[in-house]
């Protein structure tokens, strides 16, 4: 066997006459049986983009076996197998959660071995000093398919966007809320019972928390606002709300009214230059074109200082979906990319403003008397539906209006007018 060094960081192997590049695969689930899947699909056509070279899947890590799999003889169960071994190029990284994802991760790095990942949470808490440690190294640290699965963005903004200055980005970042959202709106169907449906079909998980609490749209637009602004947006300072509080009434009103309920995640450049990054729910005009993306659908709003509103929009999970993304990352390093999604470390926070500090117009829905409403907001347009009244207030900024809303003497739900 003759190691051929190709590029810095990659290496190539003959083997039977072809020419070799060398993998291994970090978690056999949904997502990374879907590497395979990609890579034993498309084969013919990956080595003739990559003149001649085959792309290997030599290892797959993993704590189960996979015997009727046609690479269940590939499986090991030690990360030390794939360290040590120099024709091991490319690592992707499948595995989900930070541990042991992170460590591994950050090993492989070490070793000289480029990460290509579909690992949010990794990204979101780590990303900066993965980054780093592959510069340091030589190699890359490659998340393309942490963000919106096989939806591009993350190659588009840091290579097509490149000549802008990001405004603002603005994601429905979750297909099983917008799925929800969805059902709820065309099928008259209340949280819990869409909900369900989602689980049933597969579209949610068994505990769903991370989705509808808003959690993994957080750390979608941590990533995002990180990559647009150069510096680390932690996921803790970002404020987070869910949709289970959504009814089916708030969605007819919206749509009344020329609204879609979406949950974002929304990054945006301040005058103050500061950022503003918040997840929630918002009334998003029907004029605004995320509001046509439904069922499992994902959809981002890039807004840049030249090109102005650009929309990516697509399937945002799914194990080929997802797939692709992570492929398409792994045939970028072995082509030798050079312009890397980067970001670095911040001293502090202090370039994140407070969402407190925001001027917004937001939609009520409360079981509160009207005399309380007038008493807090004054003359405002009140349409009511089975005993709750629904408005939309007029602008205030964020700190006002939680005084405001305690002049009520009911129970309330708020969401957000995208502007």
């Amino acid at each position: 066997m003759k190691i051929h060094a190709r590029a810095c960081y990659t290496y190539v192997y003959e083997k039977r006459g072809l020419i070799m590049i060398s993998i291994a695969i970090m978690g056999f689930g949904v997502v990374g049986s879907g590497v395979a899947e990609t890579i034993m699909m498309n084969a013919e056509s990956f080595s003739e983009r990559l003149g001649g070279e085959k792309i290997n899947v030599k290892y797959i890590l993993d704590l189960r076996d996979f015997p009727d799999h046609p690479l269940g003889g590939r499986v090991v169960h030690d990360i030390e197998t794939i360290l040590s071994d120099d024709e091991v190029s490319v690592v992707v990284e499948t595995m989900g959660g930070i541990n042991p994802a992170y460590g591994f991760s950050k090993s492989a790095l070490e070793r000289g071995k480029s990460v290509v990942t579909s690992n949010k949470e990794v990204v979101a808490a780590h990303g900066a000093e993965l980054m780093a440690l592959a510069e340091k190294n030589g190699v890359a640290y490659m998340f393309e398919a942490s963000v919106g699965g096989g939806i591009p963005i993350i190659r588009p903004m840091r290579k097509c966007l490149a000549a802008n200055k990001i405004i603002s980005v603005s994601g429905i970042l979750n297909g099983t809320c917008n799925y929800i959202l969805t059902r709820m709106e065309r099928d008259k169907l209340d949280f819990d019972t869409a909900l369900k449906q989602a689980q049933k079909l597969g579209y949610a998980e068994r505990d769903p928390s991370a989705d509808i609490e808003g959690k993994d749209t957080c750390r979608k637009i941590s990533i995002l606002a990180s990559l647009a602004y150069g510096k680390t947006v932690p996921t803790e300072k970002i404020l987070c709300e869910g949709i289970s509080d959504i009814t089916y009434n708030d969605l007819v009103y919206a749509r009344e009214n020329g609204f879609a309920i979406k949950l974002l995640g929304r990054a945006k450049k301040c005058a103050d230059g500061r950022i503003s990054v918040l997840t929630a729910p918002h009334l998003v005009p029907d004029d605004n074109s995320l509001a046509g993306v439904n069922d499992v659908y994902n959809g981002i709003s890039v807004v840049g200082n030249i090109v102005g509103d650009v929309l990516f929009c697509g399937r945002g999970a799914g194990s080929l979906p997802t797939a692709s993304a992570v492929v398409a990352d792994v045939l970028d390093v072995i082509d030798n990319c050079k312009v890397r999604a980067s970001w670095k470390d911040a001293d502090n926070t202090d370039f994140i403003r407070d969402v407190s500090e925001d001027v917004t117009s937001s939609y009520i829905r409360t079981n509160s008397s009207k005399e309380s409403i007038g008493k807090a907001f004054g003359s405002v347009d009140i349409t009511e539906k089975n005993g709750e009244k629904m408005f939309i207030t007029p602008e205030y900024l964020e700190s006002d209006l939680e005084v405001v809303l305690s002049l009520l003497d009911g129970k309330y739900t708020r969401i957000r007018l995208m502007k």
